[in-house]
């Protein structure tokens, strides 16, 4: 339960918010996640986002329903509790703050390689170390930061995409829908990419920080995922139509090798520029989100108590952003960007899997169980297409959560 003294302060607007998902989804699918994808689905990418674009609109109609029920930090967390019971609520928690701290690490070795590809781990760290500053200095100085990010990102988006669909090297050919990953292929690029839309739940995460919660937040969440998705799929037609499925599975900076193929490699600076931009905004949103998930958990003893603390100047959860930001730096330093991807997707499609089902007990008509019943069936499918080794991962995480869990629940009795 909320303490005395550890509310947060409602200061984000619509604009806000939407930006918040905003620089939280863009950034992450078009810098990290087209590669991984094209891998396993070739020529079938475009069907693998199309895929992972109708789950998380599933996820999305979940979310912001639950949101403006229950306006309060720690989004599913905070709706599996309520609507479906203590465990189910932990279960979501626990999966969110495993799985978006992988995400963390994720982004922040995509500005170190963007940035200094020869030292990309050190970057990502002091990465890491900045915006964790920059969070703790207060909500609306996170806000202003991702503004400025996001406009940056997307003007440098738009011109990849003129430069490329304006190229000789162009051809519409290389956009063939067939596979050549086959059904589960597809699946797997889905789930990878699924990934890069999952932002949308930092809108709700903070909601305890949301101005009139009930009216914004379920306006924001829709509206920050269709301009992703407008953004994400010109690009990708974009990169497809001059790498091609198999010279974009190679690339290791994708935009940057799309600009050069075209004949601009002039303009490859400014991408790289572009994506260390744009993974500094998906950075900045995913500590956001998991020092709000991992508040809410300790106000209810999952995790210890002292994360709870809100700081009574800058009205932040200034310990959990220190906790978060100390174990994203360890993971920034070790661990491997697609590896972070494949298992930050499993944990998130678990979390929306819990939202879904939450959303499913809001009301009894069939019509009004069909969204949640489709992002329910698809987030589990695409955990289940993830790379083995993100599944297993996954699920001994997954494991390690319930038993510490079962553990607290002996000792309380």
């Amino acid at each position: 339960m909320t303490q005395s003294g550890s509310e947060l302060r409602r200061t984000l607007g619509m604009g806000d918010a939407v930006v918040v998902g905003l620089g939280s989804m863009i950034g992450a699918g078009v810098f990290a996640a087209l590669g991984p994808a094209a891998r396993a689905a070739g020529s079938g990418l475009l069907l693998g986002l199309a895929v992972a674009a109708v789950v998380a609109y599933c996820n999305a109609t979940s979310s912001a329903r639950l949101a403006a029920l229950y306006p309060a930090s720690g989004g599913t967390y905070v709706y599996g509790r309520e609507r479906l019971g203590e465990f189910w609520g932990y279960l979501a928690g626990w999966s969110f703050v495993v799985g978006k701290t992988a995400s963390c690490a994720a982004m922040a070795l995509t500005v170190g390689t963007y940035v200094w590809p020869g030292q990309a781990h050190a970057v990502a760290v002091a990465a890491v170390v900045a915006l964790t500053a920059v969070n703790y200095g207060g909500i609306q100085k996170s806000a202003w930061l991702t503004r400025a990010i996001v406009a940056v990102v997307l003007a440098v988006l738009a011109a990849v995409v003129i430069v490329c669909l304006g190229s000789g090297a162009s051809d519409a050919g290389r956009l063939d829908a067939g596979s050549s990953g086959g059904v589960g292929g597809v699946l797997q690029a889905a789930g990878l990419l699924f990934f890069a839309f999952a932002g949308y739940a930092r809108i709700a995460t903070l909601g305890e920080e949301v101005r009139d919660p009930a009216r914004t937040i379920p306006r924001a969440i829709p509206l920050a995922l269709g301009i992703a998705l407008a953004v994400y799929a010109c690009v990708a037609v974009a990169v497809l139509s001059v790498l091609g499925a198999e010279g974009l599975a190679r690339a290791g900076a994708p935009l940057a090798d799309a600009v050069r193929a075209a004949g601009a490699p002039g303009l490859v600076p400014v991408v790289r520029v572009g994506a260390a931009a744009a993974a500094l905004g998906s950075l900045l949103a995913l500590i956001l989100g998991v020092s709000r998930t991992t508040l809410a958990m300790a106000r209810d003893r999952h995790l210890p108590g002292a994360l709870a603390a809100v700081h009574p100047r800058f009205q932040v959860p200034h310990r959990a952003e220190l906790a978060v930001g100390a174990v994203v730096a360890v993971l920034a330093a070790t661990v491997d960007v697609r590896g972070a991807i494949g298992f930050s997707s499993f944990g998130v499609l678990t979390y929306y899997a819990v939202a879904n089902a939450s959303a499913w007990t809001l009301g009894r008509a069939p019509a009004a169980r069909v969204v949640p019943v489709v992002g329910l069936v698809g987030c589990v499918v695409l955990a289940c297409a993830l790379p083995w080794v993100s599944v297993t991962v996954g699920a001994g995480v997954l494991a390690v959560g319930v038993i510490s869990y079962g553990v607290r629940q002996r000792r309380r009795r």
